[in-house]
C-alpha cells in the first residue's frame, strides 16, 4: 500500500509559482536538500512565514493553478527536501503536476468545494491529512472531525508514485 500522511497546511491563494515555490537564484543548486531552507522564501502572503509555518509539514493544501511558471524540477525538490510529499489543489499547472510524479510524489486535483471544506476546517483545527494512492482517496482529520475525499489518478501516474518517481519506474520496467 502506497499511502502518505502529514500535517497540512493551508495556502489560500490561486496561481502559486515556480519562482515563488523556489527562487529562480537557486538553479544552479543539483542537491535538493540545498534547495531545502529557501522553499516559498519568497512567496508573499498575508500571515505566511516560511521558517515557522513549513516546519513538520507533509501536505500543502492551495487553490487553483498551483505550480505556474518554468518547466524545472526544482519545485517538486524544494518541496520534497522539507519533508513535503503531497500537494492537493484545485488545479497544477501541468509541468508542475508531471514534475511531482516524476518525482514520486502526489498531485491530488480536488473540486473547488472539497478544497473550500478543507480550508474552512484548518481555520478551526490543525488538519492531519492521509493520502492513500492505491484506494484513491485522501482522509481529512481536523479536531475531532474526519472525511474521506476520492481523488483520480490514471494508471500510470498511480505507478509512477508507487515505483517512487521516473527513474526507479523505469529501472523495473525498461
Amino acid at each position: 500500500m502506497t499511502t502518505f500522511s502529514g500535517t497540512a497546511l493551508c495556502l489560500d491563494r490561486a496561481d502559486i509559482n515556480t519562482d515563488e515555490i523556489i527562487p529562480a537564484r537557486y538553479l544552479t543548486e543539483i542537491d535538493k536538500n540545498v534547495l531545502g531552507p529557501h522553499l516559498m522564501e519568497d512567496l508573499e502572503l498575508a500571515g505566511f512565514d516560511p521558517e515557522k509555518d513549513l516546519a513538520g509539514i507533509g501536505v500543502l493544501v492551495t487553490r487553483e493553478n498551483f505550480g505556474c511558471g518554468s518547466s524545472r524540477e526544482h519545485a517538486p525538490w524544494a518541496l520534497e527536501a522539507n519533508g513535503i510529499r503531497v500537494v492537493i489543489a484545485e488545479s497544477f499547472a501541468r509541468i508542475f503536476y508531471q514534475n511531482m510524479f516524476n518525482c514520486g510524489m502526489l498531485a491530488v486535483t480536488l473540486a473547488p468545494a472539497d478544497i473550500d471544506r478543507i480550508f474552512q476546517a484548518a481555520g478551526t483545527a490543525s488538519l492531519h491529512i492521509l493520502a492513500d494512492v492505491d484506494q484513491g482517496k485522501i482522509t481529512v482529520t481536523a479536531g475531532p472531525e474526519t472525511w474521506t475525499i476520492s481523488f483520480f489518478l490514471t494508471g500510470f501516474e498511480k505507478a509512477l508514485v508507487q515505483a517512487g518517481g521516473w527513474v526507479e519506474y523505469a529501472d523495473r520496467n525498461y
